[in-house]
């Protein structure tokens, strides 16, 4: 049996008319929660914000601890040693007070990186953020609250028998830093040597600023 082609095309009408009229209300309701997140998603964006679109190396805004992202060097934090258990092995220690959401102090974090390449196995590189520093009316020597100026960065450099040889707020560049602890070695100043190579050396053979044990 055929059926008159007017009855099909008012079948196929009739039959569309109602899918429409049943899959209206399923559309609008999925039009409904795109339309709403395509709103809501923008602004949780803007008030939330993500520190690694936020954040960066010339600005104050906090993304994370400096030294591993701006320095690439995840080993100076956190410290391995406290300030007082390193003023007790006669080593050398660099003391560094820093806060992660300063711009300075992001900038800075490569200095303390390279000098942790040159020193680190000779001296105690010890990063402390102040904020961490638990305040109190006083503190000892031996605590890292005991140097702090208010102001960072702030580098403090102690000799092998616990003085202090260098106490200075600010980025310092590394070669300030640098002729300090070769003072502390006794190595040859910069202007003569770019290696860390000591004043006297033993059978001509200049000897290592690492102890033999290391």
């Amino acid at each position: 049996m055929i059926l008159p082609l007017r009855w099909i095309d008012s079948g196929l009408v009739s039959l569309w008319s109602r899918c429409l009229a049943v899959g209206q209300p399923l559309l609008r309701k999925r039009l409904g929660r795109s339309l709403l997140c395509a709103i809501l998603i923008p602004c949780l964006v803007v008030l939330l914000g993500t520190p690694s679109a936020l954040a960066g190396l010339n600005d104050d805004h906090f993304d994370g601890n400096i030294f591993p992202l701006y320095a690439g060097n995840g080993s100076i934090v956190p410290p391995r040693l406290t300030l007082k258990q390193s003023l007790k092995q006669d080593r050398p220690t660099l003391l560094v007070l820093y806060i992660d959401d300063s711009s300075d102090c992001k900038a800075y974090a490569s200095v303390i990186s390279q000098l942790d390449a040159f020193y680190g196995r000779a001296a105690h590189i010890i990063a402390i953020d102040v904020d961490s520093i638990a305040t109190k009316d006083s503190y000892a020597p031996d605590e890292p609250g005991h140097y702090y100026k208010g102001l960072v960065p702030q580098t403090v450099l102690f000799n092998q028998s616990g003085d202090v040889v260098l106490n200075e707020t600010g980025s310092l560049p590394f070669e300030r830093i640098d002729d300090v602890f070769r003072e502390v070695f006794d190595l040859l100043p910069r202007s003569e040597s770019t290696e860390l190579r000591r004043r006297r050396q033993i059978n001509e053979i200049s000897s290592e600023i690492v102890p033999e044990n290391q």
